[in-house]
């Protein structure tokens, strides 16, 4: 017959166009990123292929650059401060004042501070002219035992000292 062997075997490929492949990948890559804004070139990446598309997570990157995609960052902030309250707001009354030695004027601050499975609350109490911390306690929740907690660990430090 005169003709190859491999003739008979050959399948012809798909006779798509590297545009029309691209553009494809492109659209996913928007559905991904509407579908889950928080995602980034890595997780697309990763959704791509579980949907059976071949691509390089440094394609992704390139492509999501050119169409301004960009995933949003997920912050996990907790407001401990309510700025909008009905309480009387007291007036700075060491404001004109000099301070010349220690234990003349303390200042009291509470915290939080993140652990593993949640929070633990820092009440400190602080000497303004040396920036020492006179007091402080820890609590697992925002009490007022907690604060007369630090106020009372100065005392009892203090007597320890005399």
């Amino acid at each position: 017959m005169g003709i190859k062997r491999s003739t008979l075997y050959y399948k012809p490929k798909k006779n798509i166009n590297k545009k029309q492949k691209e553009l494809r990948i492109r659209k996913k890559i928007e559905d991904i990123s509407r579908e889950h804004p928080y995602y980034g070139y890595r997780r697309i990446t990763a959704q791509l292929r579980r949907d059976k598309v071949i691509v390089n997570h440094k394609k992704v990157s390139k492509m999501m650059q050119e169409m301004g995609i960009q995933g949003r960052i997920k912050h996990k902030y907790v407001t401990t401060t309510d700025s909008k309250h009905n309480n009387k707001i007291y007036s700075n009354l060491i404001k004109d004042k000099e301070l010349t030695c220690i234990n003349q004027v303390w200042c009291a601050d509470i915290t939080y501070i993140r652990i593993l499975n949640g929070f633990v609350y820092l009440a400190a109490i602080i000497d303004i002219y040396s920036r020492k911390i006179v007091g402080y306690a820890i609590g697992k929740t925002l009490s007022p035992k907690l604060a007369i907690t630090a106020s009372a660990f100065y005392s009892t430090s203090a007597d320890n000292k005399i």
